[in-house]
């Protein structure tokens, strides 16, 4: 009896070794694992602004002049993020990110700095990174560092305040700024907090350059007159996410 109690004993033991070994295997973040997420996104764009170059065009001829003095800083702002990420090996995985555009004030520096809030654009950046987790699959906390890119371009960009547009741009202004691609630098970590269940933090660095065109067609005085003004851009946003993801 006691020979065939060890071997029952035995093969209980192999059997939970096995069940147990299926439950770590199903909590782990390991190939083949999709994480679906959301959570918070602050963005804090690090702007610097060149000269704004004008070109003037008008029955009298063309003349083109630029403003050192004027500038504009751009105020953080807000959103919630969204996030899937697939685990092509236990290590690397690969990251889509986008969330609601935010919204940015845009306010007057420089010579414009008296106006304060000056204009607002929307921001779009979808990102895709492909990121490397330290640690085991089956690891509580796993930091992780990741590279990739974000197509980013604005709209509902706008001047909002009349004095800042009649007494510095000459009447009623268009806005546009430049599309384009630009790298994503990734650092961060995930905690598993329960069965499935993922806590997650990250910083992001995106270099970023545009170009600011402000577009006003007709310009009425003495003469007929169009201004057209460019202003070279580096936003160079650092966004911060804390998030909530479980796995699939």
């Amino acid at each position: 009896m006691k020979v065939r109690s060890t071997i029952y004993t035995g093969k209980t033991a192999v059997v939970a070794g096995l069940l147990l070994a299926g439950i770590t295997s199903a909590q782990a973040q390991s190939a083949g694992s999709l994480l679906i997420g959301t959570g918070w996104m602050h963005i804090a764009p690090q702007v610097s602004a060149g000269p704004m170059n004008t070109t003037q065009r008008s029955p009298l001829g063309t003349r083109s002049f630029s403003d050192g003095a004027i500038s504009a800083q751009v105020k953080s702002s807000d959103t919630l993020g969204f996030t899937a990420t697939y685990f092509i090996t236990d290590n690397i995985a690969a990251e889509m990110v986008g969330g609601i555009p935010p919204k940015f004030t845009i306010t007057g520096a420089g010579s414009a700095e008296g106006y304060g809030a000056i204009g607002s654009a929307r921001m779009w950046s979808p990102a895709i990174l492909l990121k490397y987790y330290f640690g085991q699959a089956n690891a509580t906390f796993r930091p992780y560092v990741g590279v990739g890119a974000s197509y980013i371009w604005f709209n509902q960009a706008k001047i909002s305040n009349g004095s800042f547009e009649s007494n510095r741009l000459h009447g009623p202004t268009k806005v546009s700024v430049n599309s384009g691609f630009s790298p994503v630098f990734n650092v961060g970590a995930s905690y598993q907090f329960a069965k499935d269940w993922y806590a997650g933090a990250s910083i992001s660095y995106i270099p970023m350059t545009r170009t600011i065109t402000l577009d006003n067609p007709s310009v009425t005085g003495a003469s007929a007159v169009a201004l057209n003004s460019t202003v070279r851009t580096k936003f160079n946003p650092v966004v911060t996410y804390f998030s909530i993801s479980r796995r699939f």
